[in-house]
Parts: structure tokens; C-alpha cells; sequence
């Protein structure tokens, strides 16, 4: 319902109303339509008393559906609730005289049962009407009409036959249905017939043709009319259309078809355009506000014309405009007065042009201004307006009533009423003066008709919205808490937060006139609870709401673009955080609809996997985290691709001599551009089989010009590539063979150079196949001396690569030249080349080798050059050979292992690194070329100085005492000059591995050991040695030990204060310890459990009691009036003795309350002997079982048997024991008898079938001794006793009697 304002005019009960003369009539107009803006919506509850409100009723136009029932709805609301009547035509339709016309319960609805009857007996215009106690309410009328689809009329459609590029109408005329049908035209096929700028579908559903063409030619064009309420389609008889050419037809024919005058128009020729529709130069159109304006333009002409639209003297609605059927329908959606004027259509070719205008006028049937009149609810004595705002073109006119009746023939004149044009002014309204008012607006185009009560009530406030309701919303989200309420007079709405008595005005909070509180953006500090108070001069209402403010949804990580190759997984990811209060739900999307049911995608709480993609998987991939609240979502394309297609339709083209011209059609690039092509050959006539590398074009081309060579029979194929790869090769393209030449080229490659002192060889680099440009290859090979003015000596060889020149003397330059040859000439001039003959040894040793001595490990050798005459070949380099003759502080041998150092180029001098200090050398100098190595130089001798010695040859540690210890070691092995001494540092290292402080100690250099004293006992000490001479001191071999403890203390002992206190649960000991020891327990033993001399032998057994690093423990266990022998031990490190306290002796006391031993209770005694009897009477019983069993043939059986699966299993561990057929009633192996006192007959007898019983009940014995049951070799249970089972008759067994005696007795 609909509330005016709080600014109300409501008077005070005691004031008098206003005389006439103090306020003018349009004065409280302006101020009442003031109000009439300040109103808002209120809901009146339906236990209040109010007038009728119309909630649903059909649609002003109803077409109905001939074969179903009809359905007239009429809903409506109010207290008490309203009777329903309904008028026909204007007269009062009375349903009790209607048998097929039913009104449902507690409605208005109306329900026509047709069977039996037509539905258009009852077509008319109905009205429903709504009344209780305080008003009458109207529906609008409701005219009722029966769908029709009536059948297309028979009638006979004679072929048409039109000239080739004539204009063309093929008429459909459906029959008039209602609502209209909608028009489409199909073939035989119940296909659509092609539609485009040449041929199109007109509003009127006729098929137009701009010209025709000879591939309209069909017997099948066929119009299809749909009607939608019915769902019913009728069809036309199919037209025949034959379109002819007559510059094909003979002029005999021709002349036939212009005397018949079968063509309404003389031969087509190319033309300017012209409209079919609409005709003439212009036109006119009217259409309704709001409706949809459909412009068309049909044009004829050859070639076929373009049509095109604008709006004179404006601008087209562009978001309201789109234009249809190949631009010859422009539509504009939404029509407002603003669409009105002209607009032009215009059709173009290239003869011309035409145009036509049409003028648009628009008119509007009534609509609402601001929306119908509101309810209105007033408290006695207030004042109030309801207002019927309208508008339309042209003006409409507007009638008020009151509950049906016209207002100014009501019969109650109501002085606090008054009409004023389009509103009803009210004026301190008394109770009993509500009704139900409507408001008429009509023109020529429509009418509107709206209710709206006017309700007097007198309530004190209530809020509406429910209490205690939770808001939740997203931060920087807006935030709505509603507060609807109702009272009369209308209640004032004020807010507080969290039991402030402050009211929430002004930022950031906004009361709405209907109470909501709002939240532009909402923080987490806004979050609490929220109290509306609802007040009038009638009372107060409170209800409190609650606001939880959540963080919002975001996708950290979205999506990425994808290009992946078919065949490979693709995976996108869409890592998420949300509020953790909220249920958060994932959804995946492609193409904004479902993921295909497809095994192959893979949804995990993050991630979606697409396995082995498709073309098909392509598309844009959404993942949307959705919550209660909010959501996010991220999209992401997926590419799918892989290796182009190979080309096709390969051709050779422009064939010439020494080129061709190949095309080739692109194959599918499968989402990957191509690059380039890559132009394979195959010859055929030299390579059969192997395709080679030609060239490569780019990836937009399609052609290349291939060079070819003479003499080869080429076939050529075409690769595409991409990113992802080559393609397949295309199909071979024809063979095309060129002609035989004389070579292009010479061999490459040339080179001279000698095997021996005395030959020339003259190598190359053979032409291929493909290169000899004809038949019979054959090389010319030519040299001379180098500068030497000789002619060219030459020879012609096969096809070889290389010729050897013999008798030349050593190492001399030549020049040369190969030349290619085959049947058809010699190839171009061959290039010189130069080389050598053939080198030998060097014949001269380099001269005033030199040796300058830089340090203990390095020399620097100097000598002069050989002379390039005497090397006899190409330098390669100089080789320095050096040997160790003697150290000069070792009585060693010489030592004649050389060592060589090469240095290639032509070298002076060189380095030697390496050596050995303190020693005598010998070195001499080479000089070498291809060949080999020359004489060596004289042998110069050197001596290298002293250096730093070696590493000692070891380190050990011997003889560890507590605080103590002797080292010993060995020179080092490459001591590098005379020793002088040893340098020996040593430091204590802690459990955390940090040194303490070191010591040196210097030692002589032919001491080889030393003890060292004063050291810290039980501690590890790091030792590091090294050598020294006169250049200094060499590196340091290092060690580490550890000082033992003296098993014979010779210091005070660890342990003090060792004491024991009695305690509730046992004595306590107690002591002190400061030694390095963790692992520390208590000894103790009794005090007579041994004399001094056991103690000695160590045969004392001796109870431990772990304490870890405690200092006091409780020694539990200890038997009460015992003396006990007490000691502490402390385990020592490594295989050093543990260390032991004095021994405390502890005395446990005797408990003071009497005990009593139940071993000389009587009743104890006399249950062992009753148990012991009846153990003895069990094993008697057994005993006699046994023997029973002898008698039995089975027992032959069972001796017989040798296969383990017979053989009794033990239950102990489930393996099979041993049968016996000694008497003397020892167990067998591997059974036992169970703690129940139950025997397991299993192994007591190896002749007893009771173990092959089913159950231990089902095995019995006849008479004659035969066994009647099933030989199962089943077990019997644990728990299950001989003799008893289901089927069991027997009596008792002893075992069981005894069993029964024992568990009694007990």
C-alpha cells in the first residue's frame, strides 16, 4: 500500500476546519500535490481493516485457445476479504446460469469448460468487480477472443516464366488468422529458401526478387504460415518459377515466345533502380508511442541495388535502430514522440539512384506520468490527495469514481471531498470514509484504468520487517537494513546502533523516507547490532536487525590465455581467497555455458584440466567463485593447435631451362599462422628416393620461382610450418626434366699438400649429380711451381677427388687448378689455388737455449729460431724437453722419465712450471713441423732453490692417558730442502665443536714423536703438524683425541650426599653429581644376597633404576621389611669404567595394618585341591576317549593318509602337528587344552573322527560302528563343546559334566 508523507496537514482533534474565505482552493492544491511527491509505500497489513485491492487479472486482449478450457483471472485482497461479480457486454453476467462457468474458491477467476462447447459463444469483454464493507475495486476490461488459423483456400497456381534479370513478386496471401501468422518461405525440403539483397522477404510476407537470375529456376517455392496460440503451420501450394535466357534460345523460339507475349516486359537490360514498395515518392506512417516502427523499402534494378536510410533533417536512435532483411527494413524499438519526422530511403546502383520519403507520426494511447494513483491510508482528521497523473497523444481525458460509481452521481456528497481535474483532495477525513476510487484516463488509442483506496484507520506503529535479522553484505559494498512499518498516523522511523542512545543522522548513514537505513560503503567497523524504532501519537515499536560486514571475493590468480597443441593437457588456474565465513562454490564455464560432459575435464578445488584437447575444447574458459554474497569471476581463451595441414594443388607453371614457376593451395593453419613454406626436390635421374632442401617462401605466399640446374629430373614438394611444427609433405608435384649443359661450377676445395718428401697430392671436393650438368664428369687437374715462369702441367681424371704429382722436390710451393668436365664442355676458369709438396724432418736444432730460474717451481727457457730452410716443412711449433736428474737433499737415483711442454707458432721462449724445488734439472729444445721433430738442442742443466715442505707423511695419537697423551709422526715426503723443525699446535674443542685456546710448540727436525702433559681428562683436542725449512713452513696434517678418566680415582669423587628418606610409595634417594656423565641409574640389591667374596667375583645381580638427569628418584618395587644395599653409578664416555658412589643401605619398613597371606587362607586351600581333582578326573576321561577309538576302521583310513592337508593343526601357531599311537597319554605335539577347561579333541586320538565333525555335533556312530555324518576335516570351535549342536540327542559328555562341576564351584 501507498502512504502519503510524514508531512502530513493532520490537525489537532480540538481545532476547527477551515473556513473557505481563509484558504484559496489552488493554495491547498499546490500543497497536496507536494505531498502526493513525498509519499512512499507502505504495506497494510491484512488483519487491519482495508477496502479491495485487484492483485492479478488477465490481460486486456485475451486470445484464447479454442481447445483448451478458458481462465478469466481475477485475484484481489483486503479485510474482510471481497466477493467477486462479473459483467458481460456491460450486463451482470450471472454465473449460476452458466452450467459450464465456474468461479474458484475465495477468488474471482472464472473457468469456461469448452468440451462439448465453442469458445466463441463466449467471446465478449468482461469486467470483474471486488467488494467488502469499505469499498468496491474494478478490473480493467477483458475482452475475450478465440484464436483462429484457418486453412489456406485450394486454388491453382500455373507456373511462371520470367526473362533473365527482370524484377519479380511471388505473392503468399495467408489467410487471416488471429493473432497474425508469422510468414516464412521453405522448399520441399523444409529448408529456407537463400535470402539477400537480391531476394527478400517483405512485412507482408511476399517473396521479392530485385531481378532474377537463371538459378531461381525451382518448382518448390513454398509459403509457410505459422500460427503461435494454435502452433498450427498451413502451407501455400508450391509456385513454379522458370527463368530463360533468350540469347540461348534459337530465334524460331524466341519468336514462339514474343507472339505468345509470355514476357510481360521486353529483354532485360541493365537499369537504374526503382521501388516496388513503397510506391511513388512518398508516404506516410502512423505508429503508437512505444510500439515498434518497421520501415521498408523494396527495390528493383540490375545489378541489384543497395538501399540505405537516414533520417531528414536528424539523426537515427542508433541504440534503438537496427535494420533487417539486407537493409530494406529499418526498425526502431521503444517509439517516443522524439522519433516523429521523415525519413528517406534511398537505392543505388551504378546507373543511378532512387529515393522515397516517409513521414512518421506518432501518437500515444494513455500512460502514466509518475505511475498510478498510491493507496492512501489517513488517520481520522488528517488530510491527504490522491492524484491521477497521465499523459498522451492526444490529450486524454480523465473520469474519477468511487467504488464503481461515478463521483458526481454518488449518492453520499462528502463535504471533505473535493475533485479538482486529475485529483481527488481530501480534507480532515472522518472515519467510515474509506472506498475504493478509480481513475478513467482514455483517448482515441486506449484507455487506463487504475484502483486506489482511500483507508481511515487509527493504528498505533508496528515494524513489519523481521526481527533479529542478520544483514550480511560485502565491504565497500552498500548496505540496506529495512525498517518497514505501518501505523496511522504514519510512524517516524529513527535508528541506533550497538545500545547508543544517539540516532544515526547524517554520514555515513541514510534514512529513506520507508525507513531503510543505508550504507554507501560499508566497512568492518560498521558491523553490530542495529535498532529501528517506529513511532506515533498511538505508541512505540522497536525491532533491532543485525549487520556482519564480510570481506569480499577475489581471484588471485586468474586465468592465463592458452595455446596448447591437440593432443596435450591444457590447465587453468583460479587460485580464490574469500570471507572464511562464507561457503564459497566454484564454477567453470566455456563459452558462458555448461563444461561438456566429458570425462576428460578435470575440476579440483583450484584448477581445471583439460586432458588430450580437441578443436572442439576451443573456446573462452570462465572460472566463477560464487559465495552467499558476492562473486568473482575470471575468463581465459584456449587455443588449440597443431601442425599446419600440408599444401595442395601443386602446378608448374613459366617452365623454362634454368626456372619454373610452383603454386601450391595452403592447407588449414589449425590456429597457428603459418610461417613460411619450405620447397623440397627430389632428382630422380642422381638421388632417387631422397627429397633435399630448394628454398623457402614466406607464409603468405602461395607461389616461388624455383632455380633449377641442367640435367636432372626434378620433383618438388611443398612443407607448411608454424609454431607448432612441419607440416606433412604435400603430394608430389609432376615430374618436369631439364636439359643437359656444360658445367656451371668447379670442384671447391682445392687443396696441395704432400704424403712424402717427394709427391705433389692435389685434392678437391667432387661436384654431385646434381652439379655435373650432364653426362660423363670428368676433372682437369693443373699445377706449376709458384713463382717459377713454367707452363701448366695437366691431366684429365675421371670423377675422383683427388691426384697424386710424384718426383717434386721437398716442401715447395705450387699452384693449382681443377676444372670440371662432362660430354657437353668444360666449366668456367678455374681459381688457383696454392700448396706444397711434401714435407721432411727438421735438419737443425735451435741454437743459444738458455734457462733463467724465476722461483723454486718455475723456469723461463729462451732459444733462438731455426731457419725456415732447415725446418724443411710448415712450423708447427717448438717441444722443450726437461727431467728431474737429482733432489739435493735425497740420495736418490738420476731420474731420465722426461717431461715435454709444447709450444705451438713460431715461439722464442716459454714457461716450465711445475718443478720440483731443491733439485738438479737437464732440458733441451726442439723444433717440429708436420713431418716430426728435429734434433734437439745441447742439454742445459739448472738447479731449482729450496721451498716450503710437504704435508708430514702421518699423524697418530698413542698412549691417551687421563691428562695425557703422545704423538707420533713421519716426515714429509717431499721435504723440498732441509728441514729445520716441526711446528705443533693444539687446542681443547667443547661438545658444541668450539675451540678453546691453542698452543705452539716448535720441535726439532729429527724428532719424530712428543708427549704432551698437563692436558684436561676426559676432553678432545684438535693437533695440527707441520714441517719447516729454511723458505718456511709447509701445510699442517691434522688429528684429534681424547683424554680418558683414570679408572683409579685420583680426585675427589663425582658423587656426594647420597641419602634415602622414606616415602608413601617408596623410599627416596637423593645425591649430588658434577661429573661430565649423562647417563645415570640406581644399583641397588638385598643386603644378604651375597657375602663380600660374591660381591667381589662380580656374582651379585644387581636391579637398575634409570633417572636420567635427575637428582632424586622414588624407588618403587621394594618388598616391605627388607634391608636393601643402595649405590649410584654414573656410565662413563666411550670404554672407560662407569663411576660408582658409596653404597647407602636402605631399610623398607613393615606396613602396620595387618595383612593377610592368602596362601594359609583354608578356603583357598581346599579350591586348589578341588581343582587338582578335577584336573586328575579330566585327564582320566581323556585318557579313557582315547583308547576308544581303536576299534574304528577309520583309524586305518587315517594312517593311510600322507598328505599334510590331513595331518591336525595346532592352534597355537596354525601349523599341523604329528598323529601318535603311543599309549602312554603324553600330549601330541602341537596341542593343547584351552584355559576354559574345554579339551580340543583335535590330536588327543589320531583313530577319532570327532575333528572331521561339522561343528563337533553333526558326527555320530551306528551300531555296527560306521560313521554317519560328514568326513569334513573341519575343526571344532574354541568355544564350542563335544556333543552339543543343533541336531545333537546325545547325553552330556564327561568333559562337559566336569566343566559344569568346575564353573559351579567356582
Amino acid at each position: 500500500m501507498e502512504r502519503r508523507g510524514r508531512m502530513g496537514l493532520a490537525a489537532p482533534p480540538t481545532s476547527s476546519p477551515p473556513s473557505s474565505s481563509s484558504s484559496s482552493p489552488l493554495l491547498v492544491l499546490l500543497v497536496l500535490s507536494l505531498l502526493g511527491t513525498l509519499v512512499t509505500t507502505l504495506e497494510v497489513p491484512l488483519d487491519l481493516p482495508q477496502p479491495p485491492t485487484i492483485t492479478l487479472q488477465s490481460p486486456k486482449d485475451y486470445i484464447v485457445d479454442p481447445r483448451e478450457n478458458i481462465v478469466i483471472q481475477c485475484e484481489a485482497k483486503g479485510k474482510p476479504h471481497p466477493r467477486f461479480s462479473w459483467t458481460r457486454n456491460g450486463t451482470h453476467f450471472d454465473i449460476d446460469q452458466e452450467p459450464k462457468v465456474t468461479m474458484r474458491h475465495n477468488s474471482g477467476t472464472l473457468v469456461v469448460d469448452i468440451s462439448g462447447e465453442k469458445a466463441e459463444n463466449y467471446e465478449g469483454v468482461f469486467q470483474c468487480t471486488a467488494r467488502n464493507e469499505h469499498g468496491t475495486a474494478l478490473s480493467h476490461n477483458i475482452a475475450i477472443r478465440q484464436s483462429r488459423s484457418p486453412l489456406w483456400s485450394k486454388e491453382k497456381i500455373d507456373p511462371i516464366v520470367v526473362q533473365e534479370g527482370v524484377s519479380l513478386v511471388l505473392q503468399c496471401q495467408p489467410p487471416v488468422g488471429l493473432p497474425p501468422p508469422v510468414i516464412f518461405w521453405m522448399d520441399n525440403n523444409f529448408q529456407r529458401l537463400p535470402q539477400n539483397s537480391r531476394v527478400s522477404q517483405a512485412l507482408n510476407g511476399d517473396l521479392y526478387f530485385s531481378n532474377v537470375r537463371k538459378e531461381d529456376t525451382r518448382s518448390d517455392y513454398i509459403c509457410y504460415a505459422r500460427f503461435p496460440h494454435t502452433q498450427t503451420i498451413q502451407q501455400k501450394q508450391p509456385i513454379t518459377v522458370k527463368v530463360l535466357n533468350l540469347d540461348a534460345i534459337n530465334e524460331t523460339m524466341a519468336d514462339f515466345y514474343n507472339e505468345t507475349d509470355l514476357f510481360s516486359e521486353a529483354p532485360a537490360d541493365d537499369r537504374k533502380p526503382t521501388f516496388l514498395i513503397p510506391s511513388g515518392a512518398s508516404s506516410t506512417q502512423l505508429v503508437l508511442r512505444g510500439q515498434v516502427l518497421e520501415l521498408e523499402c523494396i527495390a528493383e534494378g540490375l545489378p541489384t541495388p543497395q538501399v540505405s536510410w537516414t533520417k531528414v533533417g536528424g539523426d537515427l536512435p542508433t541504440k534503438r535502430t537496427s535494420f533487417l532483411h539486407h537493409q530494406k527494413t529499418m526498425s526502431i524499438v521503444n517509439v517516443s514522440e522524439s522519433d516523429a519526422g521523415e525519413y528517406r530511403c534511398s537505392a543505388k546502383n551504378q546507373l543511378g539512384s532512387a529515393h522515397h520519403n516517409i513521414r512518421v507520426t506518432v501518437r500515444a494511447a494513455p500512460y502514466w506520468i509518475s505511475g498510478p494513483p498510491r493507496n492512501l491510508v489517513l488517520a481520522p482528521r488528517e488530510t491527504g490527495v490522491l492524484t491521477c497523473r497521465a499523459s498522451g497523444t492526444p490529450k486524454p481525458s480523465i473520469a474519477w469514481s468511487m467504488n464503481g460509481i461515478p463521483v458526481e452521481n454518488s449518492i453520499d456528497d462528502d463535504p471533505s471531498r473535493r475533485v479538482e481535474d486529475d485529483s481527488v483532495i481530501f480534507t480532515e477525513v472522518q472515519p467510515g470514509a474509506s472506498a475504493v476510487y478509480q481513475c478513467n484516463v482514455s483517448n482515441e488509442y486506449g484507455y487506463l484504468l487504475a484502483n486506489a483506496f482511500v483507508n481511515v484507520l487509527s493504528e498505533p506503529p508496528r515494524v513489519l520487517t523481521q526481527a533479529e535479522k542478520v544483514y550480511q553484505v560485502i565491504r565497500h559494498h552498500r548496505a540496506l537494513m529495512d525498517c518497514a512499518s505501518f501505523g496511522s498516523p504514519i510512524p517516524k522511523i529513527t535508528w541506533f546502533k550497538d545500545g547508543s542512545s544517539s540516532t544515526l543522522d547524517g554520514e555515513p548513514y541514510v534514512i529513506h523516507d520507508n525507513g531503510t537505513l543505508e550504507l554507501h560503503v560499508a566497512q568492518a567497523l560498521y558491523s553490530g547490532k542495529y535498532t529501528c524504532v517506529a513511532r506515533n501519537s498511538l505508541g512505540t515499536y522497536e525491532n533491532h536487525v543485525y549487520l556482519e560486514v564480510k570481506d569480499p571475493t577475489r581471484i588471485m590468480r586468474q586465468p592465463e590465455y592458452k595455446v596448447v597443441q591437440r593432443g596435450m593437457s591444457a590447465v587453468f588456474e583460479c587460485k580464490v581467497t574469500h570471507d572464511p565465513s562464507l561457503l564459497p562454490t566454484m564454477t567453470w564455464l566455456k563459452d558462458n555455458d555448461e563444461l561438456p560432459d566429458d570425462e576428460r575435464f578435470i575440476v579440483d578445488s583450484d584448477t581445471l584440466t583439460i586432458a588430450e584437447v580437441t578443436e572442439g575444447d576451443e573456446g573462452v574458459y570462465t572460472c566463477i567463485m560464487n559465495t552467499t554474497l558476492d562473486h568473482d569471476s575470471a575468463s581465459a581463451e584456449l587455443s588449440v593447435v597443431e601442425r599446419p595441414d600440408p599444401p595442395t594443388d601443386l602446378e608448374l607453371t613459366d617452365k623454362k631451362e634454368r626456372s619454373v614457376q610452383l603454386t601450391w593451395t595452403p592447407g588449414d593453419e589449425n590456429n597457428s599462422p603459418i610461417e613460411k613454406f619450405l620447397i623440397q626436390y627430389e632428382d630422380s635421374l642422381h638421388h632417387r628416393g631422397h627429397w633435399h632442401n630448394l628454398t623457402e617462401a614466406a607464409g603468405t605466399r602461395t607461389t616461388a620461382n624455383l632455380p633449377l640446374s641442367p640435367y636432372a629430373h626434378y620433383t618438388f614438394r611443398v612443407l607448411a610450418l608454424n609454431t607448432v611444427g612441419l607440416s606433412r609433405p604435400s603430394a608430389p608435384s609432376r615430374m618436369y626434366k631439364t636439359e643437359a649443359a656444360s658445367p656451371d661450377e668447379n670442384p671447391t676445395g682445392v687443396h696441395g699438400s704432400g704424403t712424402e718428401h717427394n709427391n705433389l697430392v692435389i685434392s678437391w671436393k667432387p661436384l654431385k649429380g646434381i652439379q655435373a650438368n650432364g653426362p660423363m664428369l670428368k676433372y682437369k687437374v693443373m699445377w706449376r711451381l709458384k713463382d717459377v715462369d713454367t707452363d701448366w702441367t695437366s691431366v684429365v681424371v675421371a670423377n675422383v677427388s683427388k691426384f697424386v704429382v710424384s718426383g717434386t722436390p721437398t716442401f715447395s710451393p705450387y699452384e693449382l687448378k681443377v676444372q670440371a668436365l662432362n660430354k657437353h664442355g668444360s666449366g668456367p676458369e678455374p681459381a688457383v689455388a696454392r700448396g706444397h709438396s711434401g714435407e721432411d724432418l727438421p735438419v737443425a736444432a735451435p741454437d743459444n737455449t738458455q734457462v733463467l730460474v724465476l722461483n723454486s717451481t718455475l723456469v723461463e727457457v729462451h732459444w733462438d729460431p731455426v731457419s725456415l730452410k732447415s725446418i724443411r716443412g710448415h712450423l708447427r711449433g717448438y717441444k722443450v724437453y726437461y727431467w728431474r736428474e737429482l733432489s739435493l737433499h735425497k740420495h736418490n737415483p738420476r731420474h731420465v722419465e722426461k717431461q715435454i711442454l709444447d709450444f705451438s707458432g713460431n715461439h722464442t721462449h716459454g714457461m716450465v712450471p711445475g718443478l720440483k724445488p731443491s733439485s738438479h734439472y737437464s732440458l733441451n729444445v726442439r723444433v717440429y713441423n708436420g713431418k716430426g721433430e728435429g734434433p734437439p738442442s745441447p742439454s742445459q742443466m739448472f738447479e731449482t732453490p729450496e721451498g716450503v715442505p710437504g704435508i708430514p707423511s702421518f699423524l697418530t695419537v698413542s698412549d691417551p692417558g687421563l691428562d695425557s697423551l703422545t704423538l707420533e709422526w713421519g716426515p714429509p715426503k717431499d721435504q723440498n730442502g732441509r728441514l729445520t723443525g716441526y711446528t705443533l699446535t693444539y687446542q681443547p674443542v667443547n661438545s658444541s665443536n668450539e675451540p678453546g685456546p691453542a698452543k705452539e710448540l716448535s720441535l726439532g727436525p729429527n724428532e719424530t714423536n712428543v708427549t704432551l702433559p698437563h692436558l684436561k681428562y676426559s676432553t678432545r683436542y684438535k693437533f695440527y703438524l707441520s714441517a719447516k725449512t729454511a723458505k718456511g713452513a709447509g701445510p699442517a696434517i691434522p688429528q684429534e683425541a681424547v683424554t680418558i678418566m683414570d679408572e683409579v680415582a685420583s680426585v675427589a669423587p663425582s658423587f656426594g650426599n647420597v641419602s634415602s628418606v622414606p616415602g608413601v610409595e617408596g623410599p627416596v634417594i637423593s645425591w649430588e653429581y658434577s661429573g661430565p656423565e649423562r647417563k645415570v641409574y640406581l644399583e641397588y640389591v638385598l643386603k644378604n644376597s651375597g657375602g663380600e667374596e660374591q660381591e667381589e667375583d662380580e656374582k651379585v645381580v644387581w636391579q637398575k633404576e634409570y633417572v636420567n638427569d635427575s637428582q632424586g628418584v622414588v624407588l618403587r618395587g621394594l618388598k616391605e621389611g627388607l634391608v636393601y644395599r643402595v649405590r649410584v653409578v654414573a656410565e662413563g664416555l666411550d670404554d672407560q669404567s662407569p663411576h660408582r658412589s658409596e653404597e647407602i643401605v636402605v631399610t623398607v619398613p613393615a606396613m602396620t595394618s595387618r595383612q593377610v597371606d592368602i596362601a594359609t587362607q583354608g578356603w583357598f586351600i581346599g579350591l586348589m585341591c578341588a581343582i587338582a581333582l578335577l584336573i586328575l578326573i579330566l585327564l582320566i576321561i581323556c585318557f579313557i576317549q582315547r583308547n576308544k577309538g581303536g576299534k574304528y576302521p577309520v583309524k586305518e583310513k587315517e594312517d593311510a593318509h600322507t598328505d599334510p592337508e590331513f595331518q591336525p593343526m595346532k592352534d597355537d601357531d596354525c601349523t599341523f602337528g604329528e598323529y601318535s599311537d603311543s599309549e602312554d597319554q603324553k600330549p601330541l605335539k602341537g596341542s593343547r587344552t584351552p584355559s576354559s577347561g574345554r579339551t580340543v579333541k583335535r590330536g588327543d586320538s589320531d583313530d577319532s573322527l570327532v575333528d572331521y565333525s561339522e561343528g563337533g555335533g553333526d558326527g555320530q556312530f551306528n551300531e555296527d560302528g560306521s560313521f554317519i555324518g560328514q568326513y569334513s576335516g573341519k575343526s571344532i570351535g574354541r568355544d564350542t563343546v563335544q556333543g552339543e549342536g543343533p541336531e545333537s540327542s546325545e547325553a552330556p559328555s564327561p568333559i562337559t559334566t566336569a566343566m559344569n562341576s568346575l564353573n559351579s564351584f567356582v
